[in-house]
């Protein structure tokens, strides 16, 4: 069963939404861990929105940071989302991006040893222009380099277009030995 979908995309793609179909798809009772820290009336908003739409059927998890503390085994969970976990862990380092990926990747690794379906979702905010400051720069590679971390591990990569998946990598089972 262990099994690791990342979804990706810029922001409003439809990553969130085509991730909750998906983690539907492969359960009657998947896992939500919810990654954000609400800091304004605004994103509070946001996250009411994501909380509305799912039914009764989730386990609602809000969890920061240690993702891993929670037992998944068996389980579907999807992971909303990657950037602000990451976001968590750099500034909780005092924006250092080399101390942030280390905390991240061991998290995810002792998450993902776990036998469960992960779908993560997160961003592309590497497609838009380079940040005029420094922090934003900083922040921007620790996000590419955790999804690419994410993406080598990952048994299928999904991103998300205005709305549509592209799935960019679908590994195939190996066939069994006889």
């Amino acid at each position: 069963m262990k099994r690791i979908i990342l979804i990706t995309g810029g922001q409003r793609s439809g990553k969130s939404l085509y991730a909750e179909r998906t983690a539907l798809e492969l359960s009657p009772n998947p896992v939500y861990l919810a990654t954000a820290r609400i800091l304004d009336d605004d994103f509070a908003r946001r996250v009411a929105v994501h909380r509305a739409r799912r039914g009764p059927e989730w386990e609602n998890i809000e969890e920061e940071k240690a993702l891993s503390r929670h037992d998944l085994s068996g389980r579907v969970a999807l992971v909303d989302c990657v950037t602000l976990w990451a976001t968590n862990f750099f500034f909780d380092l005092d924006m250092r991006a080399d101390a942030a990926f280390e905390a991240l990747r061991e998290e995810f690794d002792r998450l993902t040893r776990q036998d469960a379906t992960l779908l993560f979702v997160t961003n592309e905010i590497g497609l838009g222009g380079v940040a005029d400051n420094a922090v934003q720069r900083r922040f921007t590679d620790l996000q590419g380099r955790i999804n690419q971390y994410i993406a080598a591990r990952a048994d299928r990569v999904v991103l998300l277009v205005s709305g549509i998946p592209v799935t960019i990598k679908q590994e195939t089972e190996k066939p069994s030995e006889k």
